[in-house]
C-alpha cells in the first residue's frame, strides 16, 4: 500500500515541474513583449543613447558625445511631437515620420 501512495506523489511532481516551467516561459514572454514596445515607442532617442553608452564604455569619446547630442535632439523633438495634437488627418505625415 505504501507504494501506491509513493507512486501518487512522483506523479504529482511531475506535474509541479512543468507548470513552473511553464510560468517562468510566460513571464519572459512577457518580459520580452515589454522590451519590444519600449524600443519601438521610445525609437531612434533610446538606439542613440544606448550608442553613446556603448562608445562611451569603449573609449570613444567623441562618438559618444555625437551619439548623446543626437539623443537629445531625438528626445526634443519626441517633446514636441508628444505636445501637439493630432486628428485623423494627420495620419498620413505620422506614418512618413516613423
Amino acid at each position: 500500500m505504501n507504494r501506491i501512495k509513493l507512486s501518487k506523489r512522483i506523479a504529482g511532481r511531475k506535474s509541479q515541474f512543468g507548470q513552473g516551467m511553464t510560468e517562468y516561459v510566460i513571464i519572459v514572454a512577457l518580459v520580452a513583449i515589454g522590451a519590444i514596445a519600449v524600443f519601438s515607442t521610445f525609437g531612434h532617442t533610446l538606439q542613440d543613447q544606448v550608442a553613446a553608452i556603448t562608445n562611451g564604455l569603449a573609449g570613444n569619446g567623441s562618438a559618444a558625445q555625437s551619439d548623446d547630442s543626437n539623443a537629445k535632439s531625438e528626445a526634443s523633438t519626441a517633446d514636441s511631437d508628444a505636445s501637439t495634437t493630432l486628428g485623423m488627418d494627420d495620419f498620413a505625415k505620422n506614418e512618413k515620420d516613423q
